[in-house]
């Protein structure tokens, strides 16, 4: 017999299928998380749909239908009625330093999802819609789900990737360092616990963002060594030593303004770190899964609050790095390069002042 290979249609609508089957799944981790089930099972042990309603204050029928869901899905187990965690689940969901951690993606997603009624306003008139508008699931959610990476691998594999970088942050005098577009400061965090020796800034527009690093850095012990500002990095002021920008430039309606003023309080021997998305060099199509995964952001959230703000470049979240190129030359930089650090998400630049040479 000969194999019938679908046709186009087909594939297609098995394709959209299964995506929403994966909505659903993310619709119910958003639950999970929310409503403290996870942490409940992973911190409590297994459990019977009335016992984890009773230990998270829920009701019992929508515990029980959520619970036999996530069984269904493979993301819980079930035993005698008991329903509990598989083994390696647990980083997935609820350890918040866990480089597996996945589930704060569900709270942006809804974020995200939720706006779609707004976007189309947008897409007909031009207009933006700011980060504000996307609440705290879209703050909270990337600040949860950058966090390990930042409390990972920021200190422990980026930066010493940069050594001259590295070394000037551990020794005295005190390097001065500016980390801008922070969100909830768990960079700012990072950066101020693994160099001591050092001063931080972290700046952003977001004010609850800012509020809620303050709260973390005090919970951290080490609010004395940072300082938060809900302001706009093109206001810096004070020589730095350094700066550094965790995916925030395509965000920025003006970024070359952004990355002037942080030229102009660099110190001449001074640099910028950009993190940014890893995008593809060049538009092709159709793309891998990361490049959909980032046109997917940018047609939902970043392109959107990039023309909340005007004038504006709207960049978007797929920002190649020819582009990332010519915003640092238009900002008076005199060199872009592309660091040799691997990773997954993010390509890695740094601007310098000088020429080599």
């Amino acid at each position: 017999m000969t194999a019938t290979m679908p046709t186009p249609a087909a594939a297609l609508s098995e394709r959209l299928f299964t995506a929403a089957v994966g909505s659903f799944d993310l619709a119910g981790i958003y639950l999970g998380d929310r409503l403290g089930y996870y942490r409940s099972l992973a911190d409590d042990g297994p459990a019977t749909a009335g016992e984890l309603a009773e230990r998270t204050g829920t009701d019992e029928r929508y515990t029980q239908e959520w619970l036999e869901q996530q069984a269904v899905s493979g993301i819980l187990a079930v035993d005698d009625g008991r329903f509990h965690l598989p083994n390696g689940h647990v980083g997935v969901l609820v350890d918040p330093e866990s480089l597996d951690l996945v589930a704060p993606l569900a709270r942006m997603v809804a974020a995200a999802i939720g706006r779609l009624p707004e976007l189309i306003d947008a897409y007909r008139t031009g207009a933006g819609l700011g980060w504000e508008r996307y609440g705290e699931d879209m703050r909270e959610g990337q600040s949860a789900f950058n966090r390990p990476a930042f409390t990972h691998l920021l200190t422990g594999e980026w930066l010493p990737a940069v050594p001259d970088l590295h070394q000037r942050l551990r020794r005295s005098p005190s390097a001065r360092v500016a980390d801008i577009g922070c969100g909830e400061g768990w960079s700012t965090i990072a950066l101020a616990r693994a160099y001591p020796e050092a001063r931080f800034i972290g700046i952003d527009l977001d004010e609850p963002s800012i509020e809620a690093a303050r709260g973390h850095a005090r919970l951290a012990g080490i609010d004395d060594r940072v300082e938060f500002r809900h302001a706009d990095a093109a206001a810096l002021d004070g020589e730095l030593d350094a700066a550094i920008i965790i995916e925030a430039v395509h965000d920025m309606a003006n970024p070359v303004s952004v990355l002037a003023a942080v030229r102009q309080a660099l110190r001449p021997e001074g640099s910028l770190l950009v993190v940014d998305e890893r995008v593809a060099e060049q538009f092709s199509a159709p793309g891998d899964e990361i490049e959909r995964f980032m046109y997917g952001w940018s047609i939902t959230t970043c392109l959107p609050d990039g023309r909340s703000r005007q004038p504006s470049v709207a960049t978007g979240t797929v920002m190649r790095p020819e582009t990332l190129r010519r915003y640092a030359t238009e900002a008076g930089f005199a060199t872009v390069e592309v660091l040799p650090i691997e990773n997954d998400f993010f390509r890695f630049y740094r601007l310098g002042q000088a020429a080599a040479g």
